[in-house]
């Protein structure tokens, strides 16, 4: 069946490259496309009706007229601006380091709903949330879970025994927890408290609603930061460019 030549979607603009004098290649994030581009023609221009609704991070309804190569944007209305989070220096480094992680996981034209939706939820949450590293740390779990790198945190991934309450390890190569014995077999592994441990998993096997109830200390946080960003290296065997801006932004807001 040959697919209409024109077509609308629901997107979360998520990427966005300079083309030519004027234009831009703009990625996005959409409920039942998943992943697509398309070039917005004329949308640096000071005059641009359509710029406004087409920057970074925000959620809009656009319209698309197929290409040869790329689709071509020929409108586009804002659902969500997402207002507080670009007048928030800190909540943009948050933003940007998800959309990055969202980008590096994701392959083209694959549907993924409760992928674009868990998106949408994390932008409401940054904007809503007091806490906004355990929403980060939340999201970071959900995403390797769609992409299909669930970490284990249950029991140990090599002997499948019970976790007891004490210190263990775990294993980038395996992708989840090691007790200390089957440690001394593996290589890559960082070690994780228990409470980190437990942290992690609630994360895993919640949803939004329970982090208000969360209270932790400023070391365990850091500590599951440490473990899901040496992880999420691992799995894409390069630097995420924008946790470094991110841990930037952190450092000069703790001085100020």
């Amino acid at each position: 069946m040959t697919k209409p030549r024109n077509y609308k979607t629901e997107a979360i603009i998520i990427k966005k490259t300079r083309l030519g004098e004027a234009d831009r290649i703009l990625t996005f994030l959409t409920p039942h496309l998943g992943k697509i581009q398309g070039v917005a023609k004329g949308v640096r221009r000071p005059r641009s009706k359509m710029s406004g609704h087409l920057e970074l991070l925000t959620h809009s309804q656009v319209s698309f007229a197929r290409g040869k190569n790329l689709d071509t944007v020929t409108g586009s209305q804002t659902i969500n601006s997402f207002f507080r989070i670009k007048n928030d220096l800190e909540l943009i480094s948050y933003a940007l380091y998800i959309t990055e992680l969202v980008n590096k996981f994701t392959e083209y034209n694959i549907e993924d709903y409760s992928l674009f939706n868990l998106l949408l939820e994390t932008l409401f949450n940054l904007e809503q949330s007091s806490n906004k590293e355990l929403t980060l740390r939340y999201f970071e779990l959900h995403l390797l879970d769609h992409a299909g790198y669930r970490p284990q945190l249950h029991h140990c991934v090599t002997c499948r025994c019970s976790l007891k309450a004490v210190t263990s390890y775990f294993s980038l190569k395996a992708g989840g927890i090691l007790c200390p014995k089957c440690s001394t077999t593996q290589p890559n592994t960082i070690s994780i408290s228990s409470n980190s441990r437990r942290l992690l998993r609630l994360l895993q096997d919640s949803d939004y609603s329970i982090l208000p109830d969360i209270s932790i200390k400023t070391s365990t946080a850091a500590e599951a930061e440490s473990i899901l960003r040496s992880y999420i290296k691992y799995l894409l065997e390069r630097d995420i460019k924008s946790a470094a801006w991110l841990d930037s932004v952190k450092r000069q807001r703790q001085k100020s």
